[in-house]
Order: structure tokens, then sequence, then C-alpha cells
């Protein structure tokens, strides 16, 4: 990495936390866009899910829009757009018209996964997973769609090209990255066990394209940081007690209060679930995930890290962002 300063960045779902409501949730990512930007960070994307009641993030364009116009210097985009529940005209219009209004601030994240279950699909009229072919052709068409000479006008597309990112947690997604030519995001939090594997793959498999002459690499992770390490578990509590419903596939309405969370009780066979999640991501106080980001950043080889907090003390967030700007190396 040399003397290269690492970019930070934010990834955002919009929880909504017990007593809070969706409406909530989406006005705290606004303030929340506005914070971190006064803080330093370079892009702050928003997810898409589907029929998940606790998290608010829906509509990644329409979000986008919301705040790219709430904040002023940061880049903005989609972490990510699921490509398969959208006609890739549909998101090529929408993307054009966001770096239409703002001109180099716009990032199009893009991924396979579905964001939701089999009622969704049939909701969002899919047909089911697609295939990787079936993918790298929708993408392919998508950026076919970003500039002029097509058969089809897209719109402000015509003039606008944003960044397309490919967002994966499999070795899988990292070589469809590199084969096509794009930036690659790997979700670290989602699949810790295979995030040195796939950047490799990324890299050694990466081949120029008209958009980008040499691989690029962030890494998502999920991030508490406190002022101690004992603090930055409190914190946590909330979020790794939601991941044992997650596990069991129970669902659940809205994620545990910090009350709940100190008051439940976890058996020995939970902790153990639950802290080998923790120590796979950046967790603890200044020095913990300073040491943590470092080793990550390392052994992955990423240009950029992007954070994913979820706590439920909106100050503790961005506590937690103040505190990872200033010890990412």
């Amino acid at each position: 990495m040399g003397d290269k300063r690492i970019k930070v960045s934010v990834l955002d779902v919009a929880p909504v936390w017990r007593g809070g409501s969706a409406s909530g949730a989406l006005r705290a990512s606004l303030d929340l866009a506005k914070r971190v930007e006064a803080l330093g960070y370079h892009r702050y994307w928003t997810a898409e899910h589907h029929n998940l009641p606790c998290l608010a993030a829906t509509a990644p364009a329409v979000m986008a829009a919301q705040l790219a116009n709430a904040t002023s210097t940061m880049r903005i985009g989609s972490g990510g757009v699921l490509l398969p529940n959208h006609a890739p005209l549909v998101v090529a219009e929408q993307f054009g018209v966001l770096s239409a209004f703002h001109p180099g601030r716009i990032d199009l994240g893009v991924g396979r996964a579905p964001g939701g279950d089999a009622r969704v699909a049939t909701a969002l009229r899919r047909a089911g997973d697609s295939g990787e072919d079936e993918f790298a052709a929708q993408l392919a068409e998508l950026a076919g769609y970003f500039g002029s000479g097509g058969p089809i006008s897209a719109g402000a597309a015509a003039e606008h090209r944003p960044p397309i990112w490919l967002l994966g947690s499999s070795p899988s997604s990292a070589k469809t990255a590199a084969r096509l030519g794009l930036r690659y995001a790997y979700a670290h939090q989602i699949k810790p066990a295979t995030t040195e594997e796939s950047l490799r793959a990324y890299r050694d498999g990466f081949q120029p394209s008209a958009d980008l002459a040499e691989p690029y690499a962030m890494v998502g992770a999920a991030v508490t940081v406190a002022e101690s390490d004992a603090e930055a578990d409190r914190i946590m509590r909330p979020y790794l007690l939601s991941r044992l419903s997650m596990r069991a596939g129970t669902g659940f309405d809205a994620f545990p209060s910090q009350q709940e969370a100190d008051a439940y009780s976890f058996s020995s066979e939970e902790r153990e679930h639950v802290r080998g999640f923790a120590d796979a991501q950046l967790v603890g106080g200044p020095d913990t995930v300073r040491q943590k980001a470092t080793a990550l950043l390392a052994a992955t080889g990423a240009d950029e890290l992007m954070a994913l907090t979820l706590v439920p003390d909106p100050e503790d967030r961005v506590n937690s962002y103040r505190l990872l700007a200033e010890i990412v190396p």
C-alpha cells in the first residue's frame, strides 16, 4: 500500500430499530450522510432489500437522489442495485438522470442477489436467480446504455457514465468483475471466509476495459468503534442479537433495542456464534480496530474500506464513524 491514504466510505441499509419506523430510518440516513460528509468520508452507498421490515433501504435510486441533494462533496451511490430485479434500461435511465443533476458524484453499484424471498421475486416479476452468463449479459446491456451510439437512447445516460461497480461475496463475482474490467466491492461483512481469495482472484484475473485500466477494489466490513473494546462490544450487542434471528430464519420487524440486548443472556453456543462474527469484523476500541483494519487492508490489497455500522444510538453511530476516520491507515 505504500504511503497511500486509504479512502473510507459508508454503506447504509437504513436500519429500523425497536420503537422506530421506516420513515424515521430514512430521515436518519439523510442526517448521517451530512454528518459523515463533514468527517471527510469519500462515498455513501445505500442498499436494496425487499420484504424486510427491519431495513428501510428498498429503492437505491430514489434514496441516492435524496442523499445527493442533502450533501455536496461526497460521492453517492447504490450498494447496490440488484440488477436482476430491474430492466437494465430503467437502471441506466435512473442513474443517467442522477448523474445529470450531480455530475461526477454518482456511483452505480450493482449486485446479483435477490434481496428478498420467493414472494418478492414474484412481486418483482422475476423468474428466479439469474445464472452467471445471464447476469453478465445484463451487465453488458446496462453498460451499453451509457454513452452515445446505441440503438436505444437512455436519455441523460447518453451524456453521463457513472462508474459501475460489481458487488459480491464470492470468488465467482470477483472473477466476473475481473473479466468485465469493472470496479469490485467485496462484502466482507457477509462472507469473511473468502475475502482474501476473492480479492486475489479479482486482481489476478483483471482484464482492462474502456472504463478501467487497472483493478480497483473496495472491501466492506461491519464496523463498530467506541472508546474501549468493552463499550464497542456493548453497543454492538443489539445487532449481534438480531443475527441469531437471521441464522434461525425467523423474521423480525425491527432490530432489538440496547435495553433488550443488555438484558439478553446469550447461551454459550450463541455467544460463540456472535463472537466468531464480531472477531472477523472491525469491532473494538481505536487501537484494536486500527490493528484489524491495517491487517484486513494489507491482506486484501483493497484500495478503499466501506463501513456498515449498525448500532441503535445515532450518536454512537456517528462517533464510531468519527473514530474510524481517525484511525484508518
